[in-house]
């Protein structure tokens, strides 16, 4: 009897759940660095660079723009970034770009691209970086 009772409860729960319909057509996918340069190079997509502006000026990946994560006004320059279009986003190794791309995917953006091992990967592997002038 017990059992016949828990089967009643259960499996409307599992079938209401299991239905459940996802609005979330956000994407987040992490790419390796020659995933990367595949994407630069093939398709438009805006490039950005989540360091801070002293790391940005070391050295960043050619056509990014930086908007640093750790800035009180992240929040108010990533969502001027335009949504509809594809971001891929790097910082120094992955951890900043991961937690970015988490805010950005809750924020609507559609197509969210993050650099696995963030610049120091790519440096490694031979990418090109572009570095201001001192």
């Amino acid at each position: 009897m017990k059992i016949k009772l828990l089967w009643l409860l259960v499996i409307p729960f599992l079938f209401f759940c299991s239905c459940a319909e996802t609005n979330d057509a956000s994407t987040v996918e992490l790419i390796t660095v020659k995933e990367m340069q595949s994407l630069l190079e093939r398709e438009k997509v805006q490039l950005i660079d989540v360091r801070t502006s002293a790391e940005f000026a070391e050295g960043y990946i050619d056509g990014a723009i930086n908007i640093d994560f750790r800035a009180s006004n992240f929040k108010d320059l990533i969502l001027k970034v335009d949504k509809t279009k594809p971001v891929a986003v790097y910082c120094g190794r992955g951890t900043r770009s991961g937690k970015c791309s988490t805010f950005m995917k809750k924020a609507g953006f559609t197509k969210i691209y993050d650099l696995d091992g963030g610049i120091t990967e790519w440096k490694f592997k031979g990418g090109k970086v572009i570095q201001e002038a001192k």
